[in-house]
């Protein structure tokens, strides 16, 4: 199931301005674990920080700053964040 979850790994400088990342919201949380359901797709920006993520039935991924992650819409999924976390982030 984590194979609906798409990654590019250490997002370039020239990637990150096609897609306008410096104008996405932020959001930050600290060390912790919760439950997630995406009712529309995201895409997000890792800056600082690590996460785990396991949709429900399938195998847990690991994102590190750098990291971009689009979650599919319906995508219901347990967070692990195992060091404070910030991201930029859109949906749609």
């Amino acid at each position: 199931m984590s194979s609906l979850i798409v990654v590019e790994r250490a997002l370039s400088e020239v990637r990150k301005t096609e897609l306008g990342v410096a104008r996405w919201p932020v959001w930050e949380k600290d060390v912790s674990r919760f439950p997630w359901t995406y009712d529309s797709s995201e895409t997000c920006l890792l800056v600082a920080g690590e996460v785990v993520v396991t949709p429900v039935g399938g195998v847990p991924l690991t994102l590190r700053a750098g990291d971009l992650a689009t979650f599919p819409a319906g995508m219901a999924c347990e967070w692990n964040i195992t060091r404070a976390l910030r991201k930029h982030y859109r949906f749609g």
